[in-house]
């Protein structure tokens, strides 16, 4: 095989390893769902396991990435490539970190579900960050600039959201009124910053399909 063709070769098996370690991510956020929803206990042993995998993906295929670089000094769009990879990857590592936050408080979830107006926004936000990592996984399985770059414009749903948490956050009273603050402020923020993560996927992707570097700018959150 050309060298050139086993590159390219390459860097495909380093895109599907990827979306896979997305895939895995995907599973942990399904199952904070399942915390929030449900109080599902069951599901924190499997999803300290899960997150240990992505972890080690992470580090393996950073490796990988470096590996490339010092191997085949590539250029243009190759380059363009791999270090973009290098970035998904920490978004990714970092929304599966989030997730684990969220699932960590399922020993609290009849204290997080007691309070209806905040719980309900907790669900709705939950709801609304898994659809937009899956939209982030969709275009960087299929390379949909479109989808990039609608994904890389922040939603201003998600900022509603969680303004309308902290308004309500400010009204609790009684005896675990602090408690129950400080736990869905925990839950309410970790899934804003998933939301923010997946955004920084699709500029990310954005970048890498158009290779226009006033793109990057949108990364910064």
């Amino acid at each position: 095989m050309p060298m050139r063709t086993a590159f390219a070769a390459e860097l495909e098996q380093v895109r599907l390893q990827v979306e896979l370690m997305a895939v895995r991510v995907d599973q942990n956020l399904e199952r904070m769902r399942d915390v929030l929803e449900r109080g599902e206990v069951s599901v924190v042993e499997l999803s300290f396991a899960a997150d240990d995998e992505i972890d080690a993906m992470n580090v393996s295929l950073t490796a990988r990435c470096y590996d490339l670089l010092r191997r085949e000094a590539p250029v243009a769009s190759d380059l363009r490539f791999v270090v973009s990879v290098l970035r998904v990857l920490s978004e990714l590592e970092r929304i599966g970190d989030l997730a684990l936050r969220v699932i960590k408080l399922a020993p609290d979830y009849d204290l997080i579900a007691s309070n209806p107006p905040t719980y309900d926004i907790l669900r709705s936000m939950a709801d609304q960050v898994i659809d937009r990592y899956r939209d982030a996984l969709r275009a960087w399985a299929s390379m949909d600039l479109e989808l990039a770059a609608e994904l890389a414009t922040p939603a201003r749903s998600m900022d509603v959201f969680y303004e309308r948490l902290l308004a309500e956050l400010l009204r609790l009273t009684g005896d675990e009124a602090a408690r129950l603050a400080i736990t869905t402020f925990a839950a309410g923020r970790a899934l804003e910053r998933i939301g923010d993560h997946a955004t920084i996927i699709g500029a990310r992707l954005r970048y890498l399909l158009t290779g226009d570097p006033d793109h990057l700018a949108a990364e910064v959150r």
